[in-house]
């Protein structure tokens, strides 16, 4: 297996060897928490913050798809 490489086991993601578990569902958690603070920032006309809290909330997707592209491509 390559050393990039990933297997996710029901909502976990194991990267080469063991060295790395991830839960998916707890970044899925984590994301939708950002999402909704960067809503209601927003509403409280913190835009730049919101902007932010986006932000992060779109790297934690764009990791969770690397782990599952990872374990496609295993």
């Amino acid at each position: 297996m390559p050393a990039h490489a990933a297997t996710i086991t029901g909502s976990h993601a194991v990267v080469a060897g063991g060295a790395i578990h991830v839960n998916i569902d707890e970044l899925r958690q984590q994301s939708a928490e950002l999402k909704a603070k960067a809503n209601r920032l927003d509403q409280d006309g913190e835009h730049e913050a919101a902007d932010r809290a986006r932000a992060e909330a779109n790297d934690i997707d764009n990791q969770i798809q690397a782990y599952l592209d990872a374990e496609n491509n295993v």
